[in-house]
């Protein structure tokens, strides 16, 4: 797959699954909306401060994190770190109207946070093969890109 396949098929996943080790060495995973992404390297991701994964990540921030579209037979897992922010910059950025319902006291509530996966390498495949990504080659593809929701694009290019 080429990096543009890679990158329309993370922005139209909407979804990832996050691969973790606990605090008692058992491996999880966690579904979670993700649609916010710089390039290929970097993935943002708002959830709760109190959340097993987050108390998970910030002890050991070593996961990886995983797009896939099944009805097309093609996956991206991403390895690398999660970064746990609070800064207002990021909670405002994720921040949707309605999102008060988790978070009651708005983009400022102490159980609201920002996961940001930073990738160091890949692995994906397809129904006609597979490949890896190194961080070199992701870094390459991510220069210059800002975040953006990638949901947003994947529809506008539907349109």
């Amino acid at each position: 797959m080429t990096k543009e396949e890679l990158m329309n098929l993370v922005n139209r996943s909407l979804c990832a699954t996050i691969g973790y080790t606990d605090e008692a060495g058992r491996q999880n995973v966690r579904r979670v909306f993700c649609v916010w992404h710089k390039g290929l390297g970097r993935h943002l991701i708002s959830t709760n401060t109190s959340s097993a994964h987050v108390q998970s990540l910030q002890k050991n921030d070593n996961a990886c994190l995983y797009f896939a579209d099944d009805s097309r037979f093609e996956g991206l897992c991403l390895f690398g770190k999660f970064v746990v922010h609070f800064e207002k910059e990021y909670r405002e950025l994720l921040w949707n109207e309605g999102d008060e319902k988790y978070y009651p006291k708005g983009v400022e509530d102490e159980d609201y946070c920002i996961l940001e996966f930073i990738a160091d390498g890949g692995r994906f495949y397809r129904y006609d093969g597979k490949g890896d990504l190194s961080a070199s080659e992701i870094e390459a593809y991510d220069k210059g890109r800002e975040f953006e929701n990638g949901y947003d694009a994947a529809n506008q290019s539907i349109e």
